[in-house]
């Protein structure tokens, strides 16, 4: 193995290790705009206005990022969101 090809794979575990993920919130015909406000200020940290702003693009248009950050963090979140009833994905 060259030197050049083990500095490319360090530098792709890297951005692995570093990349930031999505959690993605979808619409559902379930759950209530207050519902999904209270989960997300309560889940994401959301302030209310915040979590507002995602209640309605969700309705408006199907999904919405609701949270950025480390795969571990966003793992727990989902579960919590989605124990509760929502519909998510981590991409």
């Amino acid at each position: 193995m060259s030197l050049e090809t083990i500095l490319e794979e360090e530098v792709e575990l890297k951005e692995q290790v570093t990349k930031d993920n999505i959690l993605v919130l979808f619409d559902d015909n379930v759950n209530t705009f207050d519902h999904v406000i209270d989960l997300l200020v309560k889940v994401c940290n959301h302030d209310a206005i915040q979590a507002e702003q995602c209640a309605t693009l969700v309705h408006h248009t199907g999904k919405c990022a609701v949270k950025k950050g480390e795969l571990k963090e966003l793992t727990i979140m989902g579960e919590i969101l989605a124990d509760s009833g929502l519909t998510v994905e981590i991409n």
